[in-house]
């Protein structure tokens, strides 16, 4: 990455924030940063910061190398056409907004032929407190300075895996974006077990929470496989293994693989319904 890091965010809301938190005074000043957002609380925080803040696109979006687009995907093509006027040929786009497909993204942002100086990204909400994980899709007009620009900004939230296409992209919004919900479910299952068997709340709680950080640690850092690890844990005829059956009978890998394929066609759907 040979140029300065010059950022401008269009909206500035919680995912924004956990960006900037991660690159002010570890990668950019304060004042390499320039938030848009409609609300005048937000932009007061921001403020406070140090940033510098607009309610509405201004000239101050020509002079940034990188604009990130977080806003939400209902008003994402109205804020695009406030933007362009301002979009200038070294300008990298990178976009998080869900749902809106990097083709539909390029063509609003384009005149005469679609903009592909453009990422695309699906971070997850783990990026609040540093441990998310992102997809990123480059465009063709991407280079491999701005791929490092789009790490570098990604990476500041956890962890990154770049993908081919949008299909690629709607699966891991259906694996990592929407995959959070599925562990809280899976938590509060938990949880209300351990209190149907005689532990109190935070018992229970602690109890949960405690093992299911380990045990993703332990696949983690672990050269076994999540198979090898889960056989491992498994007595023939022990508690484990009466626990396991009764996932088998009711289909639980078939069940959680359905649910993941929902939220991939409903990705689809969204993105059909965002380009209208």
């Amino acid at each position: 990455m040979n140029q300065e890091l010059s950022l401008s965010f269009i909206g500035g809301g919680n995912m924004a924030s956990a960006l900037a938190s991660g690159l002010i005074g570890k990668r950019c000043g304060a004042s390499d940063v320039h938030v848009i957002d409609v609300n005048e609380t937000a932009l007061a925080r921001w403020r406070e910061q140090g940033v510098g803040t607009a309610a509405a696109p201004d000239e101050q979006l020509s002079s940034r190398r990188v604009w990130i687009f977080a806003v939400k995907p209902q008003v994402m093509k109205e804020t695009v056409a406030q933007c362009k006027p301002f979009l200038r040929p070294d300008t990298l786009v990178i976009s998080i907004a869900a749902g809106i497909e990097s083709g539909t993204l390029a063509g609003w942002l384009g005149g005469d032929k679609p903009w592909t100086r453009l990422v695309r990204c699906m971070p997850n909400t783990p990026a609040l407190i540093g441990a998310g994980i992102s997809g990123l899709l480059a465009l063709d007009g991407v280079s491999e300075d701005d791929r490092a620009v789009a790490q570098l900004l990604l990476k500041a939230v956890g962890e990154i895996v770049w993908v081919d296409n949008d299909d690629q992209l709607d699966a891991v919004t259906a694996l990592s974006g929407s995959g959070p919900a599925y562990v809280f479910l899976f938590l509060e299952a938990l949880i209300q077990g351990g209190i149907d068997l005689g532990l109190d709340a935070q018992q229970s709680r602690k109890l949960a929470l405690a093992t299911l950080h380990g045990a993703t640690q332990l696949a983690a850092l672990s050269p076994e496989t999540p198979a090898t690890l889960r056989e491992r844990v498994t007595s023939k005829g022990g508690t484990t293994a009466a626990a396991l059956s009764v996932f088998e009978q009711q289909g639980f890998s078939a069940l959680v693989q359905q649910a993941m394929r929902s939220a991939y066609q409903r990705a689809g759907q969204l993105a059909t319904e965002f380009a209208k």
